[in-house]
């Protein structure tokens, strides 16, 4: 009777632990759940939710400050931290570094990502790279590779993501469009003016418009082989308003033509019959042309050529397709405003007004920022935070530094601002205006002074 009533004893044991066991397995994961979603215990001992703070900066390992007190479990950039709901200053500091600092709003339940801040060396190592006389630059999209153009045929590439490199001479005497021969037998001058340069993906092709007494070339430029450069004016006989690089290597063109939107096929030298009519304004994502006329937006799909209509409008409007993290978006930019519309279903997500004529839109690297801009005015709109910000520029000749900072050259001081203008900085002087400003490799930073290319080291050598 005793070893059944021990039986029965140990059995109520093991049952009642077991129930323990479960119940704390579903407090374990219902608390790790509530954390997830942001819940947490504040000091007062009460259930508030908070969201999340991602944080990097370059470089890494700056020292975090969250509201004028050092970051308790955050010690360093480059990881996260929950955050009560609401406003909160940050502050990074590095030795032998400048600071930087912002405040920002956090929504609860939802990740706040601040992926941009860049601290610059307090005592840079500044050296020449090499003597440049010549009179345009432009910088690829990867910031590897500098093009250089004179008043000759013989213009020259530089790789800025080495401290040893040497220019590479290229013989554009039979490719460049407003250019003669001179005695040389391997060089010609040339007398054209370069209004624009955009890069293909590739980093190697360059969609070049050239102007002389009003007359205007379109040239695409293979920097690895000039050979196989293409003149687009010349090939079709035809005045193009407007000439977009479709895919990574510029195979494939968007043109605009007597106010018609045609796709250019590179390699066989042919343009397609009118996709649409009377385009003041277009775009391009992932195969498909958001486009407007003076009456309606619509998109394209390249691949069947298929047209929906996606708004009736009633004024002239600019369109451009942007992808930030999953989520694409359509801009309407019209009437002293843009509208983020989603472009799988153009539902409207979010309306900004502004105060300046918009001249230029321009899309950050990254997608994140939206800058709308007139001279040295600029309204940014940052996709992250969902808020447009007005500023203005110390000259109207700016242009952005890398994917997320904007720079601008007054009275040869390089002034530097992150897409907002905030985090103003002054970091050089006697820099040339009318050359391009460019960080590389987050190594570099170049600039030209006095005919020469400048490199200053961001790191210490």
């Amino acid at each position: 009777m005793d070893i059944e009533r021990r039986a029965r004893r140990q059995s109520l044991r093991i049952i009642l632990s077991e129930v323990i066991m479960v119940i704390a397995v579903i407090a374990t994961v219902s608390i790790l759940a509530l954390v997830v979603s942001g819940y947490w215990v504040n000091s007062d001992f009460k259930i508030e939710r908070q969201g999340l703070l991602q944080i990097y900066s370059t470089p890494t390992g700056a020292d975090v400050e969250i509201d004028n007190s050092p970051a308790s479990w955050l010690q360093r950039t480059n990881t996260s931290k929950t955050l009560s709901a609401g406003e909160h200053s940050i502050k990074l500091t590095k030795e032998g570094y400048d600071s930087w600092s912002r405040t920002i709003n956090i929504t609860e339940g939802l990740l706040y990502r601040l992926h941009y801040p860049r601290l610059f060396l307090n005592n840079r190592t500044v050296e020449v790279a090499f003597d440049f006389p010549g009179n345009f630059a432009t910088v690829s999209p990867d910031r590897n590779t500098m093009l250089l153009s004179n008043n000759t045929t013989t213009w020259q590439t530089f790789n800025l993501d080495s401290d040893s490199a040497t220019p590479k001479s290229l013989e554009l005497i039979d490719i460049l469009p407003f250019s003669n021969h001179a005695e040389s037998a391997t060089t010609g001058l040339f007398t054209g003016q370069i209004k624009t340069a955009d890069w293909a993906a590739d980093n190697e092709h360059v969609l070049l418009r050239i102007e002389n007494e009003g007359a205007a070339s379109w040239l695409i430029l293979n920097t690895k082989n000039p050979s196989n450069s293409f003149n687009l004016t010349k090939e079709f006989n035809a005045n193009f308003s407007k000439v977009e690089i479709l895919d990574s290597s510029a195979n494939n063109l968007l043109v605009i033509l007597d106010g018609n939107l045609h796709r250019v096929d590179v390699p066989a030298k042919q343009i397609s019959a009118i996709l649409a009519e009377n385009v003041k304004s277009f775009d391009y994502y992932n195969q498909e042309v958001v486009f407007s006329t003076p009456d309606v937006i619509s998109i394209l799909k390249l691949g069947n050529g298929e047209v929906t209509k996606l708004q009736d409008i009633d004024t002239p409007s600019d369109v451009i397709v942007t992808k930030f993290y999953d989520e694409e978006y359509i801009g309407v930019v019209r009437n002293g405003s843009i509208t983020l519309y989603l472009k799988n279903n153009f539902e409207e997500k979010n309306n900004f007004a502004f105060n300046i004529e918009p001249a230029n839109i321009k899309v950050g690297q990254d997608g994140e920022f939206i800058a709308i801009y007139n001279g040295g005015n600029v309204a940014t709109l940052d996709l992250e935070s969902m808020e447009l910000t007005e500023w203005t520029t110390e000259t109207d000749s700016f242009g952005w530094l890398d994917g997320s900072m904007i720079y601008a050259v007054k009275d040869g001081g390089l002034n530097v601002y992150d897409f907002d203008g905030l985090n103003h900085r002054l970091l050089s002087s006697n820099v040339s205006s009318h050359f391009p400003v460019t960080i590389t490799a987050d190594k570099y930073l170049y600039y030209f002074r006095d005919g020469s290319l400048i490199r200053e080291y961001l790191y210490e050598k």
